[in-house]
């Protein structure tokens, strides 16, 4: 299953049709078939890396999280315990599974009773065989015929559990935020999870801080640390101050990246930046776009404001900027834009090409201000 567009009306603060496309639309050459992009069917090519970027306030977070909206609905065929609204918001996936295009349709509502819970109205599947030669139609709607008769299903459960049948983790989201004490049951639970090995787990630790030797998980709130050649029994609490909030941020981010190069699935962090080091985060970027790696074609879709990772990219259908207009919108770099493409992209976002820079005047202002 791969996601190839989604839109949405009503959510958030973000215009009618706001729309997130993932098939590539520019000319692909040789290298980018490389390293770019992932063939998931014949000549149907998505990206291995996405970016969303723009000032503070322009709507990246909210682009994010309609994509966690959605892979929660594939993964889960429920949505719940999501912190923003999403009562009336008209919702449309399109996904590639088993050779088919497949158009999901849905009107969200808050659950009366649980309001932690969505319940789905007006669902509808469409689906149509995949063709190469229909590359440039797969999101007409001519060819897609409508499954009925599929059975009956809790008003919280989408009928998308009739395609996809079983529930499987398409992406994980990982927030600006963190996840603060409970990072260290996140870890180990991902590595029991995901089979990842103790001997991935040291050299995950060895990039953020070569002096801990070892960590262990004695139960869900106590760890054992060897800490330059000192073993701790730390709980929790006392773990996180032990260790720099970069340290267990990256360990638990790059465990999760593990876990997405590995299994296949999508994983998606919110102000990358706010992790750790830029260099850390272009290793990331590497790591999605080498195939010897990045196997079993996952994607890294983040948001961020380090232009100068988006220079990794040699492609720019896969950057949208995000402005805050009368309502939150997103541009495609490639569509929206006329830049050259031998140029530095962070260059053109330092020139102001794309309207995302702070307002001068209003830095000018609060200076004056304090110099009163």
């Amino acid at each position: 299953m791969k996601v190839l567009r989604v839109r949405a009306s009503n959510y958030k603060n973000c215009c009618n049709d706001f729309t997130i496309d993932f098939v590539a639309k520019s000319k692909k050459t040789s290298e980018d078939k490389e390293y770019e992009l992932q063939e998931i069917a014949e000549e149907l090519y998505v990206f291995n890396t996405v970016a969303f970027v723009g000032k503070n306030a322009s709507g990246k977070t909210s682009a994010i999280e309609l994509m966690d909206c959605c892979y929660s609905i594939l993964s889960e065929f429920q949505l719940e315990n999501k912190h923003y609204d999403y009562d009336n918001v008209n919702l449309e996936i399109i996904f590639y599974h088993d050779n088919y295009i497949y158009k999901y349709c849905t009107v969200l509502k808050s659950d009366s009773v649980l309001s932690s819970k969505v319940t789905f109205t007006n669902q509808h599947i469409y689906y149509k065989k995949y063709f190469k030669t229909n590359i440039k139609g797969i999101y007409s709607d001519e060819g897609f015929e409508e499954k009925t008769n599929l059975g009956d299903l809790p008003e919280d459960t989408s009928i998308v559990f009739f395609v996809l049948k079983k529930k499987v983790p398409h992406a994980i989201y990982f927030d600006c935020n963190g996840k603060g004490t409970d990072s260290y049951n996140l870890m180990f639970r991902a590595m029991k999870t995901y089979n990842i090995s103790e001997k991935v787990l040291t050299k995950i630790i060895k990039i953020f801080d070569d002096k801990i030797q070892s960590l262990n998980m004695l139960d869900e709130k106590h760890y054992r640390l060897v800490y330059q050649n000192r073993v701790e029994e730390l709980s929790d609490s006392e773990l996180i101050y032990k260790l720099s909030s970069g340290t267990t941020k990256g360990i638990l981010l790059y465990m999760v990246m593990v876990a997405a190069l590995e299994n296949g699935f999508d994983l998606m962090i919110d102000e990358v930046e706010n992790h750790f080091h830029k260099t850390l985060v272009e290793n990331m970027i590497s790591l999605f776009k080498d195939k010897t790696v990045n196997k079993r074609f996952s994607s890294l879709i983040f948001t961020t404001h380090y232009c100068e990772v988006l220079d990794l990219f040699n492609r720019q259908d896969n950057i949208w900027v995000a402005k805050s207009l009368d309502k939150i919108e997103l541009f495609n770099m490639y569509e929206s834009y006329n830049i050259r493409p031998e140029l530095l992209k962070s260059r053109q976002f330092y020139n102001n090409a794309f309207d995302t820079s702070v307002n001068y005047e209003d830095l000018m202002a609060l200076k004056r201000e304090l110099m009163k």
